[in-house]
């Protein structure tokens, strides 16, 4: 059974910064793909950043040079650090492993 906990999410003001992190129980972390995804009220869910088991990495259009995903093995946990933060960042986050387990969320909220 895979559990994934995110923590992280808060109030900024936009210009500022955030980490999420996302832990994962079991033993499928570190052959896995993980993900975030954002969805906004009254939005679809937006998939922003996933990292393979290797580390590769891809982003949303939306967020890439502002959004970097990383994941320690060692630790069974994802990242997501956010900079420069905007009012549309404004959302629930998930994170994901192989898109076929998902976390509770965390709610990032970005101040004007």
């Amino acid at each position: 059974q895979v559990q994934l906990v995110e923590s992280g999410g808060g109030l900024v003001q936009a210009g500022g910064s955030l980490r999420l992190s996302c832990s994962a129980s079991g033993r499928l972390f570190s052959i896995s793909a993980m993900g975030w995804s954002r969805q906004a009220p009254g939005k679809q869910r937006e998939l922003v950043a996933t990292i393979t088991s290797s580390g590769s990495t891809k982003y949303a259009d939306s967020v890439k040079g502002r959004f970097t995903i990383s994941r320690d093995n060692a630790k069974n946990t994802v990242y997501l650090q956010m900079s420069s933060l905007k009012p549309e960042d404004t959302a629930v986050y998930y994170c994901n492993m192989r898109a076929l387990y998902w976390g509770q969320g965390t709610q990032v909220t970005v101040s004007s």
